[in-house]
């Protein structure tokens, strides 16, 4: 069998073009943001969502991620505005995470690491196909949340909750109803580039949204979702922590920002 891609020094992610040419592209994800060379742009749009909570279907653990997967089989939940040129479905949303609260993020701010970062992964319905919408440079969205040490957030618990059910690798719960909106911060200032999927195959199709403001969970909630096997069940148990891309050459692309 092929090796399989992971987080592992002998499969990690300076491995992963050995098997996945494009993740050595030119608009490659996470990037560094550097506030100093980030222009406003004024046509950046306002972005919104409406999500319908019953369109959350299970809940995985999948061995390199938690994952909460909707029915995207027709216009359900929706993303618009922001960069984007019409509506986006949502399909999915997972998280990445280090091994103590100090990294994790994949995208940094002005050398900053957060503890977390939430991906919410949508697709634009106009390719019809998932897997169309794969090979165009529109063709998904994602907006990206960073999470920060601080109090606990309640919304999150929900998601931490079910976790128990899915603590080794292949496990899937049933998870809805969910709004992943209410994970959302208040603010919805965001930054916008052009790039690509964070794990193989590392397509670059991704315009993403990334919010300026994290939102704040509890040293206990990140212990919590530390606390997932990225091994089976039958298997000497390996904790899924750092499941990372460290950041990837800008090659010249421009961020932008909606607000000043």
């Amino acid at each position: 069998m092929a090796k399989e891609w992971g987080y592992a020094s002998h499969n990690g992610p300076d491995h992963w073009h050995e098997l996945y040419p494009i993740a050595k592209g030119d608009n490659q994800s996470p990037i560094e943001l550097h506030s100093k060379d980030i222009t406003h742009d004024p046509s950046l749009q306002p972005w919104s969502v409406s999500y319908d909570p019953g369109s959350a279907k299970t809940i995985l653990n999948n061995g390199k991620t938690c994952r909460v997967v909707f029915d995207d089989t027709y216009d359900r939940s929706m993303l618009r505005g922001g960069p984007l040129t019409g509506p986006y479905r949502l399909r999915q949303f997972h998280l990445h995470w280090g091994s103590s609260d100090d990294h994790g993020s994949e995208h940094t701010v002005d050398g900053v690491k957060y503890a977390a970062e939430l991906h919410l992964v949508h697709w634009n319905p106009k390719y019809n196909t998932f897997g169309e919408a794969l090979k165009q440079p529109d063709g998904i969205a994602v907006v990206g949340i960073f999470l920060k040490i601080g109090r606990e957030k309640g919304e999150f618990q929900l998601l931490l909750d079910a976790l128990d059910k899915i603590k080794t690798k292949g496990k899937e719960a049933p998870f809805t109803p969910f709004d992943p909106s209410c994970l959302f911060p208040t603010c919805r200032d965001y930054w916008s580039y052009h790039g690509s999927f964070t794990t193989p195959p590392c397509e670059e199709c991704i315009v993403w949204i990334l919010l300026k403001e994290p939102i704040t969970v509890s040293s206990d909630q990140m212990a919590k979702l530390r606390s997932m096997y990225s091994s089976a069940e039958n298997e000497p148990p390996v904790p899924l922590v750092g499941n990372w891309r460290p950041p990837q050459p800008i090659k010249g692309r421009v961020v932008r920002a909606s607000f000043k």
